[in-house]
């Protein structure tokens, strides 16, 4: 008997058919495959073309797509930091579920917290998180500019007509790290010259100081954390973006490499 949050004198019960058995039956091993990114960067794209190249292949999988969540399950949650957070460990919750029941469970939302989308992957033991081998982020490291110009939601031209909270352009330069501090942050680890966005900033670090480079929209509502340590990364090629058949292709070929496409 045990208390968990607000539940009381609550018992687990065990199934008497495992995860094992439930792979074996499905010849796969389950994972959470975690697509994280800004709106426009693709990827409800990659997820779909994840799923039914997966499905071709004769492995079973569920796409879990922010906004469907947000038609039944989260349909309560606003995007305030606080139901960010809670819509965030609701579907890490499910994709958990998903990942029991043996099947390989496609996240895809912008989740702009690098600390909720951890959260997510301690659920699962060490293999099962794609960012973490069981659990794996897949970071969709596309521009600002690029997904501006998709805008398949309309979602970045409300927010230029000042119709959505939180949605700002503007240009500041700052070359003393103690300004720079003021603004909260988490940099990569091990590297001289990175850029990357949060607290919808974009930084440069160098060993001559930080510079702001630019605000701009860094997901609808909130700062964008990117993960520091993704298992797959993709991003433009010589300006150019991949094709949804080449980016599901890297995914595929990471599940095969690390054996969850098993037959």
């Amino acid at each position: 008997m045990s208390t968990v949050g607000n539940s009381t004198n609550i018992f687990w019960q065990e199934s008497p058919v495992g995860k094992l058995e439930r792979q074996k039956l499905l010849h796969q091993k389950s994972c959470v495959v975690w697509i994280t990114g800004l709106s426009g960067s693709g990827k409800s794209t990659l997820a779909c073309s994840l799923s039914r190249e997966l499905f071709t292949r004769g492995n079973l999988s569920y796409v879990l797509d922010g906004d469907n969540l947000r038609h039944g399950l989260n349909q309560d949650l606003g995007f305030k930091a606080e139901d960010r957070t809670e819509n965030i460990r609701r579907v890490g919750e499910v994709a958990k579920l998903f990942a029991d029941a043996g099947l390989i469970c496609i996240a895809s939302l912008i989740s702009p917290y690098r600390k909720d989308r951890d959260s997510c992957r301690a659920m699962l033991p060490d293999a099962n998180f794609i960012e973490a081998k069981p659990f794996s982020f897949v970071f969709m490291n596309m521009p600002l500019t690029l997904c501006e110009e998709r805008d398949p939601k309309g979602l970045y031209k409300l927010a230029r007509a000042g119709k959505i909270k939180g949605l700002i352009d503007c240009l500041r330069t700052f070359v003393d790290r103690k300004i720079a501090s003021l603004f909260p942050f988490s940099p990569p680890t091990n590297n001289n010259m990175h850029t990357y966005m949060s607290n919808g900033l974009s930084f440069k670090d160098s060993n001559k100081g930080i510079v702001l480079c630019i605000i701009g929209f860094t997901g609808i509502d909130d700062p964008y954390e990117p993960p520091l340590n993704c298992e797959i990364e993709i991003k433009q090629k010589a300006g150019v973006c991949p094709t949804p058949g080449a980016m599901a292709g890297e995914v595929v070929t990471y599940l095969e490499e690390k054996g969850y496409l098993q037959h």
